[in-house]
């Protein structure tokens, strides 16, 4: 593109994209913020049925040997019911007695231990024993909202711009985040968070591609990287917000309000030059482009410019002539078929697991905020694996080993004795690095698989199988309420039978990568595709994704442009942020924003 040719004459990532870039970075730990506090907003301590004697302000601690003598044995867990309570009077004679009561009554009332977690919507709301599927259920639509938000604000973004829908995300982040903190029963609690969660999507999904956008294809793998590790350090400092703030609701409120300084941007995040450019003004891109030139002190040749107004004029023809791609095109060819199937299931896992783990760290045993940090500071050397490794070792080694190796860390937990907490806190701290890790390889490998006339569109469909994990993901943790490593083991059973299918899968690393239906078809039953080498210069040093003859606009992206790495939202994804979007409309930004 040509515009890839006037970041060349700007410094690719000169003076000016630093500038914005670190700017735009930072709304992504605002956003870890959001995606995180459910683990502390819905913490589930420790509880005991309410006796009836008791009143409000019963102390959770009841003398070991009255235990026996009020509550039944529940037959599921092996421990003293947490839902009923013997049917007795409870007076003097009765505890002096030492006999248990035969009947047994419902629980209404509860008592719970606030040595760990002061305040919670749990405790507030009563959502434990047949109300706990509420506490899942908040989590789970707050991923509804992340995938709706994707694709809301991702098809805004394209229409009416990058800068005001970024704003108007961030508005109503912080509306609606304060909201959540003063909602006075739990539906609207959970609309509230829900709209958060498509916020979230709007806020950093945007400002992403803003960032992403103005950076040269040889800076984008590493500019990607650092920003999902921005998500990680709001994912550790969630916790400091939740060291200081013990009550559920002015944590809410805390962490809503670094929301309010982002809107100072205006002032300073321009709009982006490739969307002015792929909407029809040029000249106002031309504007912008001069202005990072005085900043970054270089000059750019006026006949690049010009070159920049033919290119968008043509570009403009080529898309009102192009056919739009089918998702059903996948399903009509056998190989691509499998292939598809296999790429989804691996989304599908990878989010699982990755929003699977960073949610049950309280289930974990020991110190949850301790658990909690550690989940967050293991993504850093996660993703700095991938800066080191995706480029030398291939995507399909990548992939197929930290699901495995994930996979087999989470099922390691059955045979660690309950003793030995710690032991499984660190094997469960090893499966979350190994599944970022995983997580973002899959976004790469997954972009590379499929043939450029329908890669958008295959990734959207990817990322909604990534979405499905997400939502899912609350209920799963829900069976630790009936054995405590039960979660640990389905995240590490999905990864291990993932990483294992993975396998069937071609490698891409240094191929030249399908662009027709045909050669999608084609890639994996033999070495090359159909008329390449095989040896494109998407390997090593992270060159072009295909090879150099290629004319097509799609087929001229960049590897580093696909190999943007989330933590899916886990912006991914870590980040967790949402490909579905990228479906919506082709063109150079698309690819970019499919990550998040």
């Amino acid at each position: 593109m040509a515009y890839d040719d006037i970041l060349q004459y700007l410094g690719g990532f000169g003076r000016y994209q630093r500038r914005i870039y670190v700017l735009l970075c930072l709304p992504a730990i605002s956003c870890a913020f959001h995606k995180l506090a459910g683990v502390f907003l819905l913490a589930a301590p420790d509880y005991r049925c309410r006796l009836p004697y008791e009143l409000e302000n019963a102390t959770y601690p009841l003398p070991t040997e009255r235990l026996s003598l009020a509550y039944p044995i529940d037959t599921l867990t092996g421990r003293y019911s947490t839902c009923s309570y013997l049917d007795a009077n409870f007076t003097e004679d009765y505890w002096a007695g030492g006999t248990p009561a035969a009947g047994v009554r419902g629980c209404h009332r509860w008592v719970y231990d606030r040595s760990k977690f002061e305040s919670s919507t749990v405790t507030e709301w009563d959502m434990v024993c047949d109300r706990s599927w509420l506490r899942a259920s908040a989590d789970s639509l707050f991923m509804v909202g992340v995938m709706l938000g994707s694709i809301g604000f991702g098809y805004l973004s394209d229409k009416y711009g990058r800068k005001p829908i970024f704003f108007a995300s961030l508005v109503l982040q912080v509306i609606f985040g304060v909201l959540a903190g003063i909602a006075p029963e739990f539906f609207s609690y959970t609309l509230a968070r829900m709209v958060v969660g498509a916020t979230t999507s709007g806020v950093f999904l945007v400002a992403y591609v803003i960032a992403m956008e103005m950076v040269g294809p040889s800076d984008r793998l590493y500019a990607g990287v650092v920003c999902m590790m921005f998500f990680s350090v709001g994912y550790m400092l969630t916790a400091g917000f939740a060291y200081f703030i013990h009550d559920w609701r002015m944590l809410q409120i805390a962490l809503t309000v670094p929301g309010v300084l982002f809107l100072c941007y205006w002032l300073f995040i321009p709009e982006s030059a490739r969307w002015l450019l792929s909407n029809g003004r040029p000249a106002e891109a031309i504007t912008l482009i001069e202005r990072v030139a005085r900043c970054n002190k270089v000059t750019v040749p006026p006949e690049a410019l010009e070159k920049l107004r033919e290119e968008d004029k043509a570009q403009q023809q080529e898309d009102t002539n192009e056919p739009k791609p089918s998702l059903l095109d996948i399903f009509k060819h056998p190989n691509l078929r499998r292939k598809a199937m296999l790429i989804f299931f691996d989304w599908f896992v990878n989010s699982l697991t990755y929003y699977g783990l960073s949610w049950n760290t309280n289930n974990l045993g020991g110190n949850p905020l301790l658990n909690f940090v550690i989940s967050g500071a293991v993504e850093i050397p996660a993703y700095s694996f991938l800066l080191l490794t995706l480029n030398r070792w291939g995507r399909r080694t990548i992939l197929c080993g930290c699901m495995i190796f994930a996979g087999t860390m989470l099922l390691t937990t059955m045979i660690v004795p309950a003793s030995q907490q710690w032991l499984i806190v660190v094997l469960a701290m090893l499966g979350k690095m190994a599944i970022t890790s995983s997580y973002g390889t899959v976004y790469v490998f997954s972009a590379e698989q499929f043939p450029t006339v329908i890669r958008n569109v295959a990734l959207g469909a990817s990322s909604t199988s990534a979405r499905v994990g997400g939502i899912l993901a609350p209920y799963f943790n829900l069976l630790g309420d009936y054995w405590q490593p039960l979660p640990l083991l389905i995240f590490g059973a999905l990864a291990f039978v993932g990483g294992v299918l993975s396998l069937l899968l071609p490698e891409t690393h240094n191929q030249k990568l399908p662009e027709t239906i045909a050669d999608g078809e084609n890639f994996g039953k033999r070495k090359t595709v159909p008329g390449g080498d095989g040896a494109g210069a998407g390997g090593g040093g992270g060159g072009s994704i295909v090879g150099g003859g290629a004319t097509d606009r799609d087929v001229e992206r960049t590897a580093e442009e696909l190999q943007v790495l989330r933590k899916p939202e886990p912006v991914t994804e870590s980040g967790e942020e949402d490909i579905a979007t990228g479906a919506l409309k082709e063109g150079a930004a698309e690819d970019v924003k499919q990550k998040y």
